[in-house]
């Protein structure tokens, strides 16, 4: 199963540790993530089921930027779901 790891600014919704989740793209392991902890999934995906401009996610250490929802995953893999942070 893959293992999401979520960063500290979503524990106050997210379970702390890993979140076993299924599936054979990122769309399907986050959707399994929402089924187990609903209160998540505002904070990730926009009201048209986008992913928020200020989330990042990396998926075996590379940071997906296009495409996210649709990118494949194996059973071994990590995702990191995390706050973007822009500046200068």
């Amino acid at each position: 199963m893959v293992q999401v790891h979520f960063t500290q600014h979503l524990r106050h919704v997210a379970p702390g540790g890993a979140v076993a989740a299924s599936g054979t793209t990122i769309r399907d392991v986050l959707a399994d993530v929402f089924a187990k902890h609903p209160a998540i999934k505002g904070y990730v995906l926009d009201d048209q089921g986008r992913v928020r401009v200020h989330i990042a996610m990396f998926l075996d250490n590379t940071h997906i930027r296009r495409d996210i929802l649709d990118h494949p995953v194996t059973p071994e893999s990590e995702l990191y779901v995390m706050q973007a942070l822009s500046g200068g």
